[in-house]
């Protein structure tokens, strides 16, 4: 009796775990959303969702690219600097105009994607060795470039930080295009069913005559190019270049989105859209906690303890 009794409940917390994992970061997020509601004054204002949705725009661009190195079995530990390295190359380059400012920034982030993507697939240095290098060395790089805070006024540039499309804010929709196009590359394209195939198994890759190391440079210089992207976006909303400070623990921030979402750190699966709801998740826990009136630091001890019930669920359901 007592077997039969446990063989019925061991599934059952089986299937718990598979189910929070898929679903969990959407119920946070509803469980944060009813939260601020009923005890945060002025949630429910325009403004405020406007302002939400500007600053989480960053987040998730960066957080797409970190999915793509997950899913690989990677990670990018750089992105924080290649977004201080993107505002050192607006000021550089703002004077020539926003769109030639955009492209330098671009090529920044490309160019460290490609340092880390050789690394990895050509090398073979660990992902988390190779993009530590770079995290260290692009924000010495980009304060090189520019040491202090400088402002970085420009018409284009406010009218991208602050304008909107039929009250639609600019930065949102570049982010959900680049949800759209992440979401179709993994999902509808060669690119992404490689990405999954290399991510599950790299050798059996390999056998399969799949183009690993191709796959793997193209992975890295995508979430560089997406990085300086949110860079770029960041740098257009606050009208100042601050290598010190901008993308600063952005890496935890976009990890942490990415495994909230359903993303396994061991590869094989991107889960697009619950990295959008786990960008969200963590945009809404900082400014809970902030209009709370708790100090930063608490925000970044939300987030290492949301990330590691995250991969304990992840590590509960692959034991089963």
């Amino acid at each position: 009796m007592a077997e039969a009794v446990a063989g019925r409940i061991a599934p059952d917390r089986a299937a718990v775990h598979s189910w929070l994992q898929a679903y969990g970061v959407y119920v946070g997020v509803g469980v944060l959303l009813l939260f601020n509601v009923a005890f945060t004054d002025h949630f429910l204002s325009a403004e405020n969702f406007r302002t939400q949705a500007v600053q989480v725009a960053p987040i998730l661009i960066v957080a797409l690219g970190m999915a793509l190195a997950i899913g690989s079995e990677g990670i990018d530990l750089s992105v924080g600097s290649v977004m201080a390295l993107s505002t050192s190359l607006v000021a550089l380059y703002l004077g020539y105009g926003p769109w030639v400012a955009l492209l330098a920034t671009v090529l920044g982030g490309i160019a460290i994607g490609l340092v880390n993507g050789s690394l990895v697939a050509f090398v073979g240095v660990q992902p988390i060795v190779a993009t530590l290098a770079l995290m260290v060395g692009g924000r010495g790089l980009a304060l090189v470039l520019v040491p202090q805070l400088e402002d970085v006024r420009d018409p284009g540039m406010r009218a991208l930080g602050s304008g909107d499309l039929l009250g639609v804010p600019y930065p949102v929709l570049i982010a959900l295009a680049l949800v759209l196009l992440v979401g179709f590359a993994v999902r509808r394209t060669t690119f992404g069913r490689q990405l999954l195939a290399i991510g599950d198994s790299r050798p059996a890759a390999r056998l399969a005559g799949l183009p690993v190391r191709r796959v793997l440079l193209c992975v890295y210089v995508a979430s560089g190019a997406l990085a300086a992207v949110a860079g770029f976006l960041a740098t257009a909303r606050l009208q100042a270049s601050d290598p010190t400070s901008l993308g600063s623990l952005m890496e935890l921030s976009a990890i942490t989105a990415v495994v909230v979402g359903g993303t396994p750190l061991s590869g094989g699966r991107v889960r697009v859209g619950g990295t959008v709801a786990g960008a969200v998740l963590i945009q809404l826990l900082t400014a809970t906690l902030i209009k709370h009136d708790l100090p930063p630091s608490w925000t970044q001890i939300a987030q290492a303890a949301v990330i590691v019930l995250a991969v304990y669920a992840a590590r509960e359901r692959g034991k089963r």
